[in-house]
């Protein structure tokens, strides 16, 4: 059972402006260090951000755009299963709540792990369909995403390890670092579907580039993984 505590004013941490989050308890160190993992990883070349080059490369700018959003905003699916299932959780037990972080700090490490030893070969392949309604493209994004049970693994193993139980109701952090990861997907996705041609013909002249993306995602993973379960 978490017992609140009288906090002094030096002690309790620095939130931030409810003009960002309307009373979802994060830190400024809180939001600005899962801001920087979220942007890493979603850089990284993956399914997702290939498909969306794929698509922007072979069905133009604003279908590329369109897609990209669906596949950013399918992680809200993700998000409403964390913090159902995480906050379930740490109302049944704390205790569960501590093997869960570290049973995710162990598939994070795995998931570094494979980044370190990837070749980071980037492949993009241009997508061969019928001309779809933009509506139906952003829907297919959305699926594409919401079914994956990869993400569904990964997001139930990587919210987790940022919440921080003395901020406030760990189903508001929860909330409010998934809609963060939406949110910079949906950016950096709608960028990719733009800028498509551009950043297929960078990427397809350095073969290295997803070399490097994958080492730095790798070290960021395992970093994240080991911290998870050395800290009580």
């Amino acid at each position: 059972m978490l017992i609140d505590r009288p906090e002094t004013a030096r002690s309790r941490p620095r939130l931030l402006p409810n003009i960002l989050f309307n009373n979802i308890m994060l830190s400024i160190e809180q939001f600005f260090a899962f801001l920087a993992a979220a942007l890493l990883i979603t850089a990284t070349p993956g399914p997702d951000n290939l498909m969306v080059l794929g698509m922007g490369i072979s069905k133009g700018q604003r279908r590329g755009i369109v897609f990209g959003l669906g596949c950013a905003f399918g992680c809200l699916s993700h998000t409403l299963l964390a913090v159902v299932g995480v906050s379930a959780l740490i109302a049944a037990s704390p205790a569960a709540f501590t093997l869960l972080k570290i049973a995710g700090g162990l598939y994070l490490i795995w998931l570094g792990y494979n980044a370190l030893r990837s070749s980071g070969s980037v492949k993009i392949e241009a997508v061969h369909s019928v001309d779809e309604s933009l509506t139906k493209l952003f829907l297919k994004g959305c699926l594409a995403n919401a079914i994956n049970p990869k993400v569904v693994l990964f997001f139930l193993s990587f919210l987790p390890q940022f919440v921080i139980p003395a901020n406030g109701p760990v189903g508001l952090q929860l909330a409010g670092l998934g809609l963060t990861f939406t949110l910079q997907a949906a950016v950096l996705f709608g960028l990719l579907g733009y800028f498509s041609g551009a950043i297929g013909q960078w990427l397809s002249k350095r073969p290295k580039a997803g070399v490097i993306l994958d080492r730095i995602a790798g070290t960021v993973f395992v970093g994240l993984g080991l911290k998870l379960i050395v800290s009580r």
